[in-house]
């Protein structure tokens, strides 16, 4: 059970990071999605949804790593 909680709190960034990548890549082709009424409001919704997703996740490994011992104590 632990798993699976670990793996769904694990597919939300990810899901996040990606919807950010496809906002950003209808920007680039000029589609826009209904919620935004902007171009470029949906281009920075993409980048902040990117980067907060890629970051929820690399925090996650990078804690996950100091606690099993695995990151030099230089970074630390």
């Amino acid at each position: 059970m632990a798993r699976m909680l670990a793996f769904i709190v694990m597919l939300i960034p990810a899901l996040m990071a990606g919807a950010g990548i496809k906002f950003m890549r209808d920007t680039l082709f000029g589609k826009l999605i209904s919620p935004f009424p902007w171009l470029w409001l949906q281009f920075i919704i993409g980048i902040i949804f990117l980067v907060v997703g890629l970051g929820f996740f690399a925090g996650f490994l990078f804690h996950r790593d100091r606690k099993n011992g695995k990151i030099p104590p230089k970074v630390q």
